[in-house]
């Protein structure tokens, strides 16, 4: 569970609410379920009208993927490599195609299984790249459909609110109600508002963070199979690959992994 999410999340929405009774207001005064259902439920159908049905389905689980955290275990995957290089040195490629079977990544047993076949060093490189690629790609359009609902939401919120005034225009002999239904109005930009600024902009902003630290592992795997396959001395290896951590990671695993 990502609790910063959360924290976020409740914090925003708390002060909102703190910031409102204080200033005068009352929770109540923001609560409006149609202004709701216009606003978030008009913005996502028009989410559905942006994207293909089966990707505007997976918005919900691609929001659920803010409140996990994602593990790369880059440790497990730079002591894999380690002994796999030590086994490759020792006793050649073709002996660690016993060992690629038990792994679970599917990315290194790929890139691996290329060096055990003997496959040239720059076409591995390609076919792993291309495969990143897609990668990416397919985390790009799920982070658009997040953006794209960002962009509606003020959009519709816009829209109630002009429609709440023409409601309260067509009725201005009753002078008592125009206050009322002005803030009523307003509601609706409230909700777009907050739709956008308070959840899909930083939800989308995390799951371009989630798509870079995958980047990163992906790219210090094809190093390390590239590495393997040239044969690098395994403290090579090793300092090739803790390059791509961040520097606190790197020196508590440089310390354990490599040894004088």
């Amino acid at each position: 569970m990502d609790i910063s999410t959360i924290i976020g999340i409740a914090g925003t929405f708390g002060l909102i609410v703190f910031s409102s009774i204080i200033g005068g207001g009352s929770l109540a005064s923001l609560i409006d379920l149609p202004s709701f259902l216009m606003v978030a439920g008009g913005s996502y159908f028009a989410l559905l009208t942006a994207f293909p049905l089966n990707e505007g389905l997976s918005t919900f689980s691609v929001i659920g993927r803010t409140f996990s955290v994602p593990t790369f275990n880059e440790q497990s995957i730079i002591q894999k490599m380690m002994a796999f290089s030590e086994k490759a040195r020792r006793e050649g490629l073709l002996a660690l195609e016993d060992e690629l079977e038990d792994l679970e990544d599917e990315f290194m047993k790929k890139g691996l299984r290329l060096v055990v076949d003997g496959t040239d060093a720059t076409i591995i490189r390609d076919l792993m790249e291309l495969e990143l690629s897609q990668i990416q790609s397919r985390h790009a359009s799920k982070i658009s459909l997040i953006n794209m609902w960002a962009t509606l939401g003020p959009g519709l919120g816009m829209l109630g609110t002009v429609i709440g005034l023409i409601g309260m225009l067509s009725n201005l002999e009753d002078k008592a109600s125009i206050g009322p239904n002005m803030a009523l109005a307003l509601v609706t930009t409230l909700y777009g508002s907050m739709i956008a600024n308070l959840a899909m902009i930083p939800w989308a902003n995390k799951l371009k963070g989630h798509d870079a630290g995958e980047t990163l592992v992906k790219e210090m795997i094809i190093e390390g199979v590239l590495s393997i396959q040239a044969g690098d001395n395994t403290r090579i290896l090793a300092l090739k690959l803790l390059a791509y951590l961040n520097p606190v990671t790197r020196r508590v695993l440089e310390a354990e992994l490599i040894k004088d």
